[in-house]
C-alpha cells in the first residue's frame, strides 16, 4: 500500500440505473458484481491500496443496501462517511451536497460509481495535485480522459496537451470523460445546497477560463451501462 494521502475521495452512487433495469429494480446499480465483486468494491480496494484514507459515497436509490455492505469501511482500511440523497441530485448537486463530509483543503478525487476500471492509476492521479496546485491560474477540474467506446464514438471534450477544452482547437483530440477527475472544491461554491446539478456546465464554464486540464488514459476502462455490458465484462473476465 502507498503511503496515507489527505485527498479525499467522494464515489457517485446515487443513480438509479434506470438502462439496468431490471438487474436494478432490487440493486443499486454500484452494487453490481464483476468477478463476483461489487464495482463499488473494485474502486475501494484501489483506492486503499493508494493511500487514501476518506470515502465519502452518496445514495438515493436503495441507498440502504449500500451501507449495508460496505459499512464503516474497516474491510478496506477506509474510512467510508454515507451522503443520503432524498431524490438523486446530479453529479454536481451530489457533490456539493457532501463537501462539509468530504471536507477537502483544496481538491479532493471524484470516481462515477458505476465505471469499471481495474488497474487504475490513482496513485498517479493524484501526484497531478502538487502540479495542479503550482499553477498560476490554479485549475478548478483535471479530467481522465479515454478513447471513444463505442457506444459513445463522439466524445465529450478535446483534449490538447494538458487542456481540456469545450471547443475543438487545432491539434486536439476529442475524447470521453471518464468519469474519473480531481476537482476543486470553488467549482461547485456558488451552488445550492440540496438542489439538482449537473457537473457539465460548471466544467464548460471552467474551460472557458482555461481551468480545467486532463490527461488521456489508455488502460481499461468500461462505461457498465447495460445488461449487455456487465455480461460481457463478466465474460471477459473469468
Amino acid at each position: 500500500m502507498n503511503k496515507p494521502t489527505l485527498i479525499p475521495c467522494f464515489l457517485l452512487a446515487a443513480g438509479r440505473g434506470e438502462r439496468m433495469r431490471p438487474l436494478t429494480d432490487e440493486l443499486p446499480k454500484p452494487l453490481l458484481t464483476i468477478k463476483n465483486k461489487s464495482l463499488l468494491a473494485w474502486h475501494l480496494e484501489a483506492l486503499s491500496e493508494a493511500g487514501i484514507q476518506k470515502v465519502v459515497i452518496n445514495h438515493a436509490w436503495l441507498g440502504q443496501k449500500i451501507e449495508s455492505a460496505l459499512g464503516s469501511g474497516s474491510q478496506f482500511n477506509l474510512n467510508i462517511t454515507y451522503s443520503p440523497e432524498a431524490s438523486a441530485l446530479e453529479t454536481a448537486g451530489g457533490i456539493r451536497k457532501a463537501l462539509p463530509l468530504l471536507n477537502p483543503s483544496d481538491y479532493f478525487l471524484v470516481i462515477n460509481g458505476d465505471v469499471f476500471s481495474p488497474n487504475l492509476p490513482i496513485k498517479q492521479l493524484l501526484d497531478q495535485v502538487s502540479v495542479l496546485r503550482s499553477l498560476p491560474n490554479k485549475p478548478l477540474a483535471h479530467l481522465l480522459m479515454v478513447p471513444n467506446p463505442p457506444q459513445h464514438p463522439d466524445g465529450d471534450f478535446h483534449l490538447k496537451d494538458s487542456q481540456v477544452t469545450g471547443e475543438p482547437l487545432a491539434g486536439t483530440e476529442k475524447l470521453t470523460f471518464s468519469g474519473i477527475g480531481l476537482y476543486h472544491l470553488d467549482l461547485f461554491q456558488d451552488l445550492e445546497l440540496d438542489v439538482p446539478a449537473k457537473l457539465a456546465p460548471l466544467l464548460r464554464e471552467a474551460m472557458s477560463e482555461n481551468r480545467v486540464t486532463g490527461e488521456k488514459y489508455i488502460g481499461p476502462w468500461h462505461d457498465v451501462g447495460t445488461p449487455q455490458r456487465l455480461q460481457e465484462l463478466n465474460v471477459a473476465n473469468e
